[in-house]
């Protein structure tokens, strides 16, 4: 891919350079995240592009985008450079004293289970750590994780899992890693009054039905349309939202009925005015992992967060084992 590169002439600052502006897509950001002027860092892109060859970035908006080369070759430079701040500048996290920030990217039902939890952690062991949370809109996150934006993902990733499961059984090293916090149950939802509340609903009356669909890439079709494509039926979604507080209160108004986690419509505040109903044909199994870069499974801080979202996962459920930890 790359001809020619003279690896012991090459200036390795210009490495740290490159990351950065791949992590931020600005040189702006970059260059203040390294302490240096947007010039230096556009002077280093420059004797980067002439040791390698190619342009590696191109303006785009307000920021910059990444040549196919820079993509490629971002992977390999990320992980050598934190291989060496780990060798060379190996992590210590004291919970007790650090000042350490943490972005969580999850949906709200997600983070009405844990988030309580781990702020009660995070109260008594680390109180000088902060967390962001940031919404969950895709099924896979890995772009979030490998650029930086966040330090874990926490969701029902089923592409992912499968992806990772399969590099792990080839006896690859995958450059995502993923942990079982629990299986989650989800219960049909509707209004208090509505006509099909208070009795057993059938596949009849829910296929009749009209739909409100969670879905965080806006698609009308999710793992409840999958399980009925299999038994050759099909339902109505005539509304899609990508929060799972929004989808109950939109039913507590109208007819539509929607599919949400058990675990959350208690903490709706409107569970009083919801009636439930079970699901009326099988469905998969709705796991919920936490998902990082393998880049990050050895650094201390890093660690204590993911056991720390274990932990607070487990209050009230019974976590699965950890899988590749």
């Amino acid at each position: 891919m790359i001809k020619g590169l003279n690896f012991r002439t090459l200036d390795l600052n210009l490495l740290r350079v490159f990351d950065e502006v791949m992590a931020e897509r600005n040189l702006t950001r970059a260059a203040h995240n390294l302490a240096m002027t947007q010039p230096a860092v556009s002077n280093a892109l420059r004797r980067l592009r002439d040791v390698v060859g190619d342009e590696l970035v191109h303006r785009a908006g307000y920021g910059v985008e990444p040549t196919p080369v820079a993509l490629a070759l971002w992977p390999s430079v990320r992980e050598a450079l934190a291989l060496l701040r780990e060798t060379l500048s190996p992590d210590t996290f004291d919970p007790g004293h650090a000042q350490s920030s943490f972005v969580l990217a999850m949906a709200d039902a997600t983070a009405a289970k844990i988030v309580p939890s781990l702020v009660r952690i995070c109260e008594q062991e680390a109180p000088g750590v902060s967390l962001r949370v940031l919404p969950l809109t895709t099924r896979d996150p890995r772009s979030l994780l490998e650029s930086g934006s966040a330090d874990v993902a926490i969701g029902h990733f089923p592409g992912v899992v499968a992806e990772l499961g399969a590099q792990h059984l080839k006896e690859e090293n995958p450059a995502f890693l993923y942990q079982r916090l629990y299986d989650g149950e989800y219960v049909v939802v509707m209004r208090r009054d509505h006509p099909l509340a208070g009795k057993p609903l059938t596949l009849d009356d829910f296929c009749a039905a009209r739909h409100l669909l969670v879905s965080f890439s806006g698609r009308p079709f999710g793992f409840v349309d999958e399980a009925l494509t299999a038994v050759s039926r099909q339902r109505r979604v005539v509304l899609t939202v990508n929060q799972f507080f929004t989808a109950g209160r939109v039913v507590t108004s109208t007819d539509l009925l929607t599919v949400l986690p058990r675990h959350f419509v208690s903490a709706t505040g409107i569970e009083h005015r919801l009636a439930l109903s079970d699901l009326p044909l099988p469905v998969p199994a709705v796991h919920v992992d936490t998902l990082w870069h393998r880049q990050a499974t050895h650094n201390t801080a890093h660690r204590w967060l993911r056991e720390a979202v274990k932990r607070a996962s487990a209050d009230g459920f019974s976590p699965s084992d950890p899988l590749h930890p």
